[in-house]
């Protein structure tokens, strides 16, 4: 695997994101890490999952310079991919706790979200979807699963304005249910999933999948009106400038 290291110990798996800095999210990535849970979900001798990436970064979300450069086929199955990912990391039944090492933007929070616990590393750090002032439309499916957490009001203000938040802010809202230092992120993830490790396993399972019930058909749903919507917006001349304005700055960094 290019893009994430696994490590198990003591029926635990710890995957942490490694694709250069920042843990952009490209195909490769989402494939690797997608594969690895389908993986983990049928293994017998793994009972939980922490997923990380390395200080200052967990994951900047989806790689802008990327995406930018696929043609109309690509773009459309690369934002399937992402949708059937989502709605992957959403149904996986074991405990998963996201062990946030940093700025966790767009898809970096999109992931932490699917997570039944968030802990974050302390610091100048930002969380948050921000795809609405980049010119992305956000679907439901993921209205949903903000809202499925800090409530509907709020998701709603912080969508339409694409508001980041800092980690103090995320822990007031609801958005992270945990702030450490960075040197203690690890510890403090494996102190809760092994708080849930310890219940008995399909009882726990089947509760996460009765609780996430409504949250599952949202992000299972067929979205193909949807992604015409997004791939429309995406190729629209006023999205392409924003992008062009947002690489033109990470080029100049």
């Amino acid at each position: 695997m290019n893009t994430i290291k696994v490590s198990v110990k003591d029926r635990l798996a710890t995957i942490t994101l490694d694709r250069g800095k920042s843990n952009a999210l490209n195909r490769e990535l989402i494939t690797e890490l997608n594969d690895m849970l389908r993986n983990i979900a049928a293994d017998d001798n793994i009972g939980g999952v922490i997923l990380t990436g390395t200080a200052p970064f967990f994951s900047a979300g989806l790689d802008l310079v990327e995406l930018y450069n696929y043609n109309e086929e690509e773009a459309k199955s690369f934002w399937q991919l992402f949708l059937d990912f989502t709605a992957n990391m959403v149904s996986f039944k074991k405990p998963m706790v996201a062990a946030i090492s940093g700025h966790s933007p767009a898809g970096g929070c999109v992931m932490a979200l699917a997570c039944d616990y968030r802990v974050m590393a302390e610091g100048q750090y930002i969380i948050g979807l921000n795809e609405v002032p980049v010119g992305i439309i956000v679907p439901n499916s993921i209205f949903q699963l903000y809202a499925f957490w800090i409530g509907k009001a709020e998701a709603t203000r912080s969508l339409l304005s694409g508001k980041l938040y800092s980690p103090e802010e995320a822990l007031k809202v609801g958005l992270v249910d945990e702030l450490v230092k960075n040197e203690s992120l690890l510890t403090a993830a494996e102190r809760k999933i092994k708080k849930y490790m310890e219940l008995e396993s399909n009882t726990w399972s089947q509760s996460k999948v009765n609780i996430r019930e409504e949250l599952i058909a949202a992000v299972s749903a067929d979205q193909s009106a949807t992604l015409e919507k997004m791939l429309a917006q995406w190729w629209s001349p006023a999205t392409r400038h924003i992008l062009q304005t947002i690489l033109a700055n990470l080029q100049r960094k």
